[in-house]
């Protein structure tokens, strides 16, 4: 139960940095859209999507209940409104506002394995704590890698428009457009004895990044 509690509040922590590493990004950049509508803000409240956020927020918990690595936790927060025409450079300024989300869920993925390395001493009064900065680490990870797969409507996608000519940008933004969603829901779906081929894919990158970051510290 503690643990779960733990995943809950990671869960909540890392939706609420990506999206208002996003919205920072964007204001940096000379759009003040997201900064006037509040998203800003630390106040998980403000970047809650009733659907997406609810999706995301039981697929968590049916996966360390099941303990079921086939389930990738799949959902949305409230998407931050970004306005091109407020940016210098809308392709470029756009990935990088992109890039952020990301960006800010690894940088506290890092930040939170000194804290776990830490508190992971069991003579540490704060032992308990450990658990809770493994599962600020686990999902952060998962939240950024699983973002940056170059699809629509993931960070991923417009990253990659960023990186692209122009031409051939505007043409994987017609075609991401067009079937990003769909191609997303079928790497999503369990169809590889009973995984998601998106879950053979992220897997190992998260197994990666645990090894470095939480070595020796399967908590939950």
């Amino acid at each position: 139960m503690l643990n779960l509690i733990f995943l809950i509040l990671a869960f909540v922590i890392a939706i609420t940095i990506h999206e208002s590493a996003h919205a920072w990004a964007a204001d940096k950049l000379g759009d003040p859209t997201a900064r006037l509508d509040g998203r800003l803000s630390l106040n998980p409240i403000k970047h809650y999507d009733p659907i997406g956020t609810s999706l995301l927020f039981f697929l968590v918990i049916l996966r360390a209940i099941t303990q079921n690595p086939g389930i990738i936790p799949f959902g949305w927060a409230k998407p931050v409104v970004i306005d091109p025409y407020n940016l210098k450079n809308p392709k470029k300024d756009g990935a990088l506002i992109s890039l952020a989300g990301p960006g800010a869920n690894l940088i506290l993925a890092i930040i939170s394995s000194i804290f776990l390395r830490i508190f992971s001493n069991p003579f540490s009064p704060f032992y308990v704590l450990a658990g809770f900065f493994y599962s600020i680490i686990l999902l952060n990870i998962a939240l950024g890698v699983f973002n940056l797969i170059p699809i629509h409507p993931l960070d991923g996608g417009k990253i990659l428009l960023g990186l692209l000519p122009d031409k051939e940008a505007r043409d994987a933004d017609l075609f991401l457009r067009r079937y990003g969603i769909i191609i997303l829901f079928f790497l999503i779906f369990p169809t590889i004895g009973g995984v998601s081929p998106i879950s053979l894919i992220i897997s190992p990158i998260l197994q990666f990044f645990i090894s470095i970051l939480a070595p020796g510290n399967p908590i939950i």
